[in-house]
């Protein structure tokens, strides 16, 4: 162990603890003033660097480390063109819902109704039988019989008003129908003469309602005007609604719009994919200009045809802006999935990434993502949020995702969910699938500048919560959420808006217990309680009392230690982070662990409990005996730092005292190591356990309290505060002083007190505290601590109980008043009291009287 020499620390300065390391408020120079002393007294909360993530090599839906299973998940590569999409753009979506079967049950006909030929004759009992003995009926009366049937038909499904009926003799077609199922026309709607059918009329609104039909349907086959295929949009729109175009708009679509069609399509057979790019631009924005886009333009169906046919086109740049166009035309069932779909297989690849930074395309799917629901278009929703997912990767489509509300958006659709699901809906595997985009989004999302604002201004973080309980078992998405938290959680706001919501410590602990074995969920979730529980009094005791939650935490750490000990001396597969270093992902989820305990461990209420627990001190125990600081040093100290904090509490059923042999000989094992860090960590704990005569005398014989001496020669004001801490322990024995005299110790605290006492007051009244216990038995004060040392003692102590020597501080233009304020209160109540004392003792002990080297000579 190297130190440096005292001129070298005096040319170098060690910054004063409460100094800013660069602009900051006086308030947070305050704070952080507060934490060093907090952290001095032996207990101290953790810190750690969030968990690392793994390269995604793909781009990819879920991911190859996605647990689920590959029927319960939409694939992410398929092939995909024009032929996967309807020439005619349904009004009604496609839906997997089952419908409910109609409460009505018919009534029959009596026999007088059928003899009095109102309705046709009941069928005989044996259809393949022949009723030989009646006349064949004629045309007409056939056509009258059928005539009949309908009718009451009519009348049996209106079944209560049939008044309403305002004439039977209106055709009906039959629900779900084909052309040739039609029934036959009566003889007044036939030609005269020539026997030809004339062309189909709808039903009046007091006919059977048939269901929506393709726009091809809707003009008929006679028809001379086009009519508007506008239909449901998915959310409530109006299905059915038909309105004939005028001769102004059928005029504009022929003088306009269809020759950009025109020269879309000859452009395409000649396969000059720079005009046909540019055509398609001009053809958006005529449509955007006129507001023809949506389910507006009465041509809509056919101008979809038109692009259907142009999708085979072997152009990213030209599928993106077809897909565009697609998009904005509001289109559901299988063109929005296909859509999707579409743009979800450009976004693959990354190269193609600066065409979304295009034109609009980015609105049209944030549009899409608002107005697609996520109950009846639920596979065409993860494709569209998949797409936003894989483009969140590119930092530049990111930052315009943010300004455009995407987490606004996402959120939205987050409350539309959980709101579902607290009327009583079941969660479901889809809901599931449009939830993992959704977070993985947001997860990307959470690394830009305002998106914390954003994401607690729209309460996300309340909104994960929710679907933390609804959907626990689902590891990719317990994943995703994790992350987020992970990511939020660095700052104190979000930390304190997770710790505040009713459920978030039961959730977290849920996650746990049902994904032990999944490390990357697992440190993620114990990072984020270490977060929570880092400054928070309130969340430690919480955490701690939400039930089962330590005897998870002390599973999860028996769990990860023993698996630990199987991969010692194994060439372990380690992950690869996004900065290109290589993580543990063992020991990385015992650090967060471990990190967790010792944020518990603070609370005076909580402390003594896990102090007792003789389990967990074992397991702390076995990671030092089984680690070397120089490879696992991050777990080795964050250990160390939990038995610092346990070793706080000086309990009859302390775990710590009574193990303590044990402790001192993996922290010996530290102090010898070549490493400041680690010899500090254990000097901490030293300060707690030499707290007994057992401890101290154990030390002694190891030569500990010397090397505390020299390195009172460090530099490092941590460092020195710490063995002054220790020293001050062992010069309680009388029999362990004249150590320090031998070591020209207290020369070196002198130098300690000249150096650091105007900067750190603290530090200064435990140089005090030990020279106070060290003369404990003094009679003379040069003989006590020398000559020399005893005179310069006196007039640096007396200098410095001066308040205006004192406190004459040469950054002074640097402090407020309220930094002023706080130094001067360290220097009047932990300075002064100890250092009057010792300055009247050594005063008390000195002699003004010279001894006479000859007194019978004069």
């Amino acid at each position: 162990m190297s130190m440096e020499s005292n001129a070298q620390r005096k040319r170098q300065p060690d910054r004063p603890f409460y100094l800013p390391k660069g602009d900051t408020t006086s308030s947070r120079i305050i704070t952080e003033a507060k934490e060093s002393l907090n952290n001095r007294t032996g207990l101290q909360a953790v810190v750690t660097k969030r968990p690392s993530t793994p390269r995604d090599a793909t781009r990819s839906l879920f991911g190859a480390t996605s647990t689920r299973a590959p029927e319960n998940r939409p694939p992410s590569s398929f092939s995909l063109g024009s032929r996967h999409f309807d020439g005619a753009d349904t009004s009604r979506p496609t839906s997997r819902t089952r419908l409910q079967p109609i409460n009505h049950k018919p009534k029959l006909p009596s026999e007088e109704e059928v003899e009095s030929g109102l309705l046709p004759p009941k069928p005989p009992s044996d259809p393949n039988k022949v009723q030989r003995g009646k006349a064949t009926r004629t045309r007409l009366q056939q056509s009258t019989s059928v005539e009949s049937s309908l009718s009451s038909e009519v009348k049996s499904r209106l079944d209560t008003s049939p008044s309403d009926v305002k004439t039977v003799d209106e055709p009906v077609r039959r629900v779900h129908s084909g052309p040739k199922e039609r029934s036959s026309l009566p003889v007044e709607e036939r030609g005269e003469g020539d026997g030809r059918e004339m062309p189909y009329r709808a039903p009046s609104s007091a006919s059977v309602r048939s269901p929506p039909r393709s726009a091809e349907s809707r003009t008929g086959s006679g028809g001379t005007k086009r009519t508007s295929s506008a239909g449901s949009t998915g959310r409530g729109g109006s299905a059915g609604k038909r309105e004939e175009e005028t001769a102004e708009e059928a005029l504009f679509y022929s003088q306009n719009i269809a020759p950009l069609l025109e020269r879309m399509t000859a452009a395409s057979s000649k396969k000059d994919l720079k005009k046909l790019g540019q055509v398609t631009e001009d053809l958006y924005s005529l449509l955007q200009k006129e507001n023809l886009l949506g389910r507006n333009c009465k041509q809509r169906t056919t101008i979809l045809k038109s692009i259907f046919k142009l999708l085979d086109a072997d152009d990213t740049r030209i599928q993106l802006k077809l897909a565009r166009l697609i998009l904005a035309f509001k289109v559901t069932g299988n063109n929005l999935l296909s859509a999707c779909k579409l743009v979800f297989k450009i976004s693959r690849n990354e190269k193609n990434d600066p065409e979304f930074l295009k034109g609009d395309i980015l609105d049209v799917l944030l549009d899409t993502l608002k107005s697609t629901d996520p109950f009846s278009a639920s596979e065409a929703l993860v494709f569209c949020i998949g797409s936003l997912k894989l483009l969140t990767g590119n930092a530049t489509i990111v930052k315009q995702l943010v300004k455009k509300d995407c987490i606004e958006n996402l959120a939205i659709l987050l409350n539309s969910i959980n709101k579902t699901i607290r009327e009583g809906s079941e969660p479901s595997t889809q809901l599931g699938n449009i939830l993992v985009q959704a977070t993985a989004a947001l997860r990307n999302l959470a690394d830009t500048g305002s998106s914390r604002e954003r994401l607690l201004g729209c309460q996300v973080i309340e909104a994960l919560c929710l679907i933390i309980d609804s959907f626990t078992s689902d590891g990719d998405l317990m994943l995703n959420i994790s992350r987020i938290f992970s990511k939020v959680t660095l700052h104190t706001d979000c930390c304190t808006a997770l710790a505040d919501h009713p459920t978030s410590y039961r959730s977290f602990v849920s996650i746990l217990q049902k994904h032990q074995h999944k490390s990357d969920v697992v440190v993620r979730v114990s990072f984020v309680l270490g977060n929570m529980t880092a400054k928070n009094e309130v969340a430690r005791l919480r955490l701690f009392q939400e039930a089962g939650s330590f005897d998870i935490l002390l599973s999860l750490f028996r769990f990860y230690l023993e698996q630990d000990v199987k991969n010692q001396g194994k060439e372990t597969k380690k992950e690869v982070a996004e900065d290109g270093s290589t993580v543990n992902k063992t020991e990385d989820v015992l650090i967060k662990v471990i990190r967790v305990i010792a944020n518990l461990s603070i609370n005076e209420n909580v402390g003594p409990v896990i102090c007792s627990n003789y389990q967990c001190v074992d397991f702390l125990l076995k990671v030092l005996e089984t680690k070397e600081v120089s490879s696992s040093e991050e777990l080795v100290l964050n250990t160390v730092a939990t038995i610092n904090n346990l070793s706080f509490y000086n309990t009859k059923t302390s775990a710590i005292t009574t193990l303590q042999v044990r402790v001192l000989e993996v922290l010996l094992k530290l102090v010898l190591a070549n490493n400041m860090e680690a010899m500090v960590e254990a000097c901490r704990v030293f300060a707690n356990l030499t707290r007994q005569k057992v401890v101290r005398d154990f030390l002694a014989e190891q030569k500990i309290d010397r090397m505390l001496v020299t390195m009172l020669d460090s530099g490092n004001r941590e460092v020195v505060y710490i063995s002054c801490g220790v020293l001050i322990n062992f010069m309680v024995d009388e029999e362990n002083r004249p150590m320090l005299k031998q070591e020209h110790g207290i020369r070196k605290l002198i130098e300690v007190l000249r150096d650091f006492s105007r900067t750190d007051w603290e530090l200064a009244s435990l140089v005090c505290q030990i020279l106070w216990n060290y003369s404990g038995k003094i009679t003379s004060s040069n003989d006590c601590f020398g000559q020399q040392e005893s005179q310069d003692l006196t007039e640096l102590l007396a200098e410095l109980l001066d308040r205006d020597s004192a406190l004459d501080l040469s950054f002074k233009d640097e402090a407020d008043d309220e930094m002023t304020d706080y130094f001067e209160e360290t220097w009047t109540e932990q300075f002064c009291p100890v250092a009057e004392q010792l300055l009247q003792r050594i005063e008390t002990h000195q002699s003004d009287l010279e001894p006479l080297d000859n007194p019978s000579g004069s």
